[in-house]
């Protein structure tokens, strides 16, 4: 009996033993299988509109966005029309500069010019008048000065013209000297004009007419005869020619109602058909007073006139005949 159990407990000790060392055979490792899902195809449908690419807002002072392909092809300039730039030449003849002393005058002050040219050997200047002809020429040394002696009778500003070398070289410039006023106006508010001289103290007749007025200045013995119709020219002046000596004060076969006038206003009214009939008869008798006048230069020969009339109105004669203006008192 001991002997059985013995055996069987060596069995049992066997069997463990098998069990244990037992080797373990590793199984691979089971592989995933992909499932692929099909990718969707797109079906075009006719009634599907296409949505705009947004567009990114330029804003003012800022760079614009760049391409996404990078930047465009900027076109090459045509080799055959630009011109090719003419290097410059240290040489070539020039004005260093071209000025005056003092930079503002007097008339009758006189006026120094200064001038420096580089690569001529002479230089001109020329004075200009206020349309910019060249009135006066003087052949000068290519860097030197020059007095200029002004007249009392210049008004504006002085204008001179420097120029050296010819053709291609031909350079220029030009300086102006402003003239001082030394004369006021006689009314106010002034013109941004200089006046051409003191005020003028005179006898003046004026009286007012249907369609005008007419004025006698004595000192310069012209009549002024200003319309008011709305037709050109809307003034004429004439040289008085009454002579009391031989012409009369007035017509004697006039009605006595009208009122006409007398003297020098009566002569030219009695025989100019023009003035007479664009003026009609007079609206009040003929006032004389002690009345100004004034001038200013617009160019040779050309001038403003102002006259006081008789109310204290300031009339303003524009040259060329086109109209005449109410402006200011005295």
């Amino acid at each position: 009996m001991q002997r059985l159990l013995l055996c069987c407990a060596l069995a049992w000790a066997l069997a463990a033993c098998r069990a244990v060392n037992q080797p373990i055979i590793p199984t691979e490792q089971p592989t995933a299988t992909v499932t692929r899902t099909p990718t969707p195809t797109h079906t075009p449908a006719g009634d599907i509109t296409p949505t705009p690419r947004p567009t990114q807002p330029i804003i003012a002072g800022q760079p614009s966005p760049t391409p996404l392909l990078g930047p465009s092809r900027t076109p090459a300039p045509d080799q055959f029309n630009t011109p090719t730039p003419r290097p410059l030449n240290p040489n070539a003849p020039r004005i260093e500069f071209f000025t005056s002393d003092p930079l503002s005058v007097q008339p009758g002050q006189p006026v120094t010019l200064f001038w420096s040219a580089r690569g001529v050997d002479s230089a001109v200047i020329y004075q200009l008048d206020a349309e910019g002809r060249r009135t006066q020429v003087y052949n000068v040394a290519p860097d030197s000065r020059l007095t200029i002696q002004t007249r009392t009778s210049d008004r504006g500003a002085l204008r001179f013209l420097l120029a050296i070398g010819l053709n291609e070289t031909y350079s220029e410039a030009t300086v102006e000297i402003p003239l001082l006023c030394p004369v006021e106006w006689f009314f106010n508010p002034p013109p941004a004009t200089c006046p051409a001289a003191a005020p003028e103290e005179t006898r003046i007749v004026d009286q007012t007419m249907e369609r005008g007025r007419m004025l006698y200045v004595q000192s310069r013995n012209v009549i002024y005869v200003l319309f008011n119709d709305g037709r050109q020219p809307a003034w004429l002046s004439f040289e008085n020619r009454y002579d009391p000596a031989i012409h009369p004060d007035r017509d004697p076969n006039a009605p006595p109602t009208f009122i006409q006038p007398l003297r020098e206003l009566g002569y030219l009214w009695r025989t100019n058909d023009t003035v007479r009939n664009r003026l009609g008869l007079g609206l009040a008798e003929e006032v004389s007073f002690d009345g100004v006048i004034q001038t200013a230069p617009v160019r040779p020969g050309v001038q403003d006139v102002y006259v006081s009339g008789a109310d204290g109105r300031i009339i303003h004669i524009v040259p060329g005949g086109q109209q005449w203006l109410l402006i200011g008192i005295r």
